[in-house]
């Protein structure tokens, strides 16, 4: 079942946090993501290379929109992690999975099962007992740009999702991100200092931008190939990981409502799975070359 790539990217994405986590102190976040899109254009020009699949792309407007949707939610994200409580602004974020939702039955004109939103719904009910938001009258503005943050996120994962749809490789969709996100990047260090990598720092760059790339391949495949609901409930899985790790790594600890949530992200992952539709919401074939 394709969607259970979602689990992998989760894993990858909680992962990649380790090393961003590690590797803060050392760079800005425009660095790291310039660095994670450095990786990112390696990795995937690799895997066209090696299929014999050519870069140039006959769906390059395709690719504009989901690569300026992916770094404007990225962007807003980073807003909201920066004038709202990381907590809260994860907690936005993660509605990405509400908006896909409202976009499957607003864009394919088609009415979503009932019970796979009901699971979607669950996840997030989790996300809010995990995370435990807290927001003050004062911050209506970044609370509106980290909710922006998680519908602009749908559209990319939309767009993702189409791409692969319409037949375009999935490395090339990773590419094409990767070099959208690589010009963005350029344009925020514009104002700051560039800092060049230490010898000791390499590293972290390279697990940032390797855990990245294999992230954005196993989402890209998650949403091109399988359930577009069943991948969205899976997509809660990467918080839990990040939990997961916390505890072992960094020596967290959670409160009862915190596990409480971790149980219901993890049974809406297994509902989501058992309610897969027999046939996917949209056919598609899965193609790995032109």
């Amino acid at each position: 079942m394709q969607s259970l790539w979602m689990l992998v990217a989760g894993l990858a994405f909680a992962l990649m946090g380790v090393f961003v986590k590690i590797a803060s102190p050392h760079f800005t976040t425009a660095e790291l993501v310039f660095w994670r899109s450095v990786v990112q254009i390696a990795v995937a020009w690799s895997m066209l290379r090696h299929a014999g699949v050519p870069v140039r792309t006959p769906r390059l407007g395709m690719h504009v929109h989901r690569g300026v949707a992916g770094f404007v939610s990225l962007f807003m994200f980073f807003y909201a992690l920066a004038t709202l409580p990381v907590a809260t602004a994860m907690t936005l974020n993660y509605s990405s999975p509400l908006f896909l939702a409202i976009l499957l039955a607003a864009l394919a004109r088609e009415r979503p099962d009932a019970k796979l939103v009901g699971t979607v719904l669950l996840g997030f009910a989790g996300v809010v007992l995990l995370l435990q938001p807290t927001f003050a009258a004062d911050q209506w503005w970044p609370g509106l740009i980290g909710l922006a943050s998680g519908a602009i996120s749908a559209v990319a994962y939309w767009n993702v999702r189409e791409l692969v749809r319409a037949k375009e490789p999935e490395a090339r969709v990773v590419y094409y991100f990767g070099v959208f996100a690589f010009a963005g990047s350029l344009v925020w260090m514009a104002p700051q200092r560039w800092q060049a990598p230490g010898a000791g720092t390499w590293w972290m760059l390279a697990g940032v931008g390797g855990l990245g790339a294999l992230g954005q391949l196993a989402m890209t495949r998650a949403y091109g190939q399988g359930s577009t609901l069943v991948t969205a409930a899976l997509s809660y899985s990467g918080i839990v990981f990040s939990s997961a790790i916390g505890i072992a790594w960094f020596g967290d600890l959670l409160s009862w409502p915190a596990w409480i949530g971790i149980a219901l992200i993890v049974a809406a992952g297994i509902l989501a799975v058992q309610l897969r539709p027999d046939r996917r919401e949209d056919a598609a074939s899965p193609v790995t070359n032109d």
